[in-house]
């Protein structure tokens, strides 16, 4: 008995002294490590650290969201309310807490390039939070080591230019039967105009571009994969913004029954569609058929694999691309001297033509449009990446292993310092030259972990933008909102309407 009471006592002991170590100990020494190179932030709070604060930040940024006026002075504000909020106090950079993981948030573009191009080893994505994985499998997204590699390097021969530059005719199909669609709304109104929601139209027609392309299928077929996902967005979302307790996912709370329920479904409807297309594939020029059968046979997917990167690429390739469009769009409903401008190059471009592979390129006008939208708005408001090992960073800064890096793309996207007194405005023109610093611009990030599916975000916004301007005009709606909101990519929350007017 005095045996097992002892055991006892030693085992609450090692457990006290477990939680003293590394909810109290290890914070407190990493915050007095930063403190003595001048770098401070908000107190650690044991445990949950600053997680409650941020999100009542962006709680509270979202419910004030309709008093927002149509610039963009705020974006920084509206989606990054914490860093907003304490780099204005503690300056940059600055240390605050996710749980027990100190983060330092970075917004200088030496020290960013210095992190994203780093080929030591010293600097890695940040573990994925369980919960994302039924969302996005264990795809590239979340990979690292050798099976990154494999990966990579199959999707990266998947998604090279003179791949994408086959799909256009797919893409300008998908273009068109959307517009379509709009005429014969019009002809059935017996008008000439059309106000609908932009920000739902271009995640359709985004769906279906990348239905076609991965699949050979069509939107009807990976409607209901979509639908699955955005539910799970929804509540993968609540749950990332919360400290995640170890082996949480696994009890059967009501959230976890939803995300368990739609996981399966999703993964059930992505192997179907394999199997449908999977005799048709080695003769074939898509996603899927790249994965199946990549350039080199040593790179093998198991079918586990090739869902994954799937779910992945029908999540990311709508979310980014369906984003970037609406943004152009508000943008240019907006600013009608850029929209104009827009129209001229595709007239004297295209002609009365469908962009195709070849003109692309010659279309200046649009690319600097884009460009400067991916810089007010970008897709993803942030990076994370996470110190592998003690590092110093340009030769003044000492990391400790563990410490997680906010990158706040956004703030440097918006920052005067970088871009000028204008850095708030659109202004196309500041991309007529290459930028001179390559960290001061990455909306699909730098280095190795750079978006492989770039390519064809961009090929896809060039043409929708070009076939539309060719064919109406638009203004943005007196019944829109702005209100930039972060969700897994930045969207506006309360859609896009605008008004598009048919051209004779």
């Amino acid at each position: 008995m005095n045996i097992l009471l002892f055991l006892s006592i030693l085992s609450l002991f090692l457990i006290i002294f477990i939680t003293l170590y590394k909810f109290i100990w290890i914070p407190f020494r990493i915050q007095h490590h930063f403190h003595k190179q001048g770098i401070t932030g908000p107190i650690y709070r044991p445990i949950f650290g600053n997680s409650a604060g941020i999100r009542r930040k962006m709680i509270a940024e979202v419910e004030s969201s309709r008093s927002v006026s149509f610039n963009h002075d705020e974006v920084v504000k509206r989606v990054m309310p914490h860093y907003y909020n304490w780099s204005k106090v503690y300056g940059d950079p600055f240390l605050y807490w996710f749980g027990s993981k100190g983060r330092l948030a970075v917004s200088d573009p030496d020290m960013i390039k210095e992190i994203l191009v780093n080929k030591s080893g010293s600097f890695g994505k940040i573990r994925f939070n369980p919960v994302f994985k039924g969302l996005f499998g264990e795809g590239l997204v979340g990979l690292e080591g050798e099976r990154w590699v494999v990966h990579r390097r199959i999707t990266s021969q998947a998604f090279n230019m003179e791949r994408v530059k086959e799909w256009v005719p797919e893409i300008v199909d998908s273009i068109q039967n959307m517009m379509s669609k709009w005429d014969e709304k019009m002809e059935e109104t017996n008008k000439f105009e059309l106000e609908f929601d932009a920000y739902k139209e271009f995640h359709d027609l985004s769906a279906d571009v990348i239905s076609r392309t991965a699949f050979g299928s069509n939107f009807v077929e990976g409607k209901r994969i979509i639908e699955l996902q955005e539910q799970q967005a929804v509540l993968v979302l609540q749950a990332a913004r919360n400290v995640y307790i170890p082996g949480f996912r696994y009890l059967p709370t009501k959230r976890n029954r939803i995300l368990w329920k739609l996981e399966k479904q999703t993964t059930e409807l992505v192997r179907d569609l394999i199997k449908k297309n999977k005799n048709m594939m080695p003769n074939t020029n898509t996603l899927l058929a790249s994965l199946m059968y990549p350039y080199k046979k040593d790179d093998i997917l198991d079918l586990k694999e090739i869902v994954d990167e799937c779910k992945t690429f029908y999540f990311a390739g709508k979310e980014t691309t369906a984003n970037l469009l609406t943004w152009v769009f508000l943008l240019l409903g907006l600013h009608q001297e850029w929209q104009n401008k827009t129209r001229e190059e595709v007239v004297r471009v295209c002609g009365d033509k469908s962009p195709n592979a070849e003109n692309l390129a010659n279309l200046k006008i649009v690319s600097m449009i884009l460009n400067e939208t991916l810089r007010l708005y970008p897709p993803a408001v942030m990076m994370m990446r996470q110190a592998y090992e003690d590092v110093r960073v340009g030769n003044k800064l000492d990391i400790p292993n563990g410490t997680q890096l906010f990158l706040a793309m956004t703030a440097v996207h918006h920052d005067a310092r970088i871009w000028g007194e204008d850095a708030n405005e659109f202004n196309p023109m500041r991309f007529a030259e290459p930028r001179n610093h390559l960290a001061s611009y990455f909306p699909f990030g730098l280095g190795s972990r750079i978006c492989v599916g770039q390519n064809l975000a961009m090929v896809e916004a060039k043409i929708v933008l070009a076939m539309i301007v060719r064919h109406y005009s638009f203004v943005v709606s007196s019944s829109y909102v702005h209100a930039p909101m972060q969700s897994l990519t930045l969207q506006p929350q309360y859609g896009a309407q605008i008004i598009f007017s048919k051209r004779s």
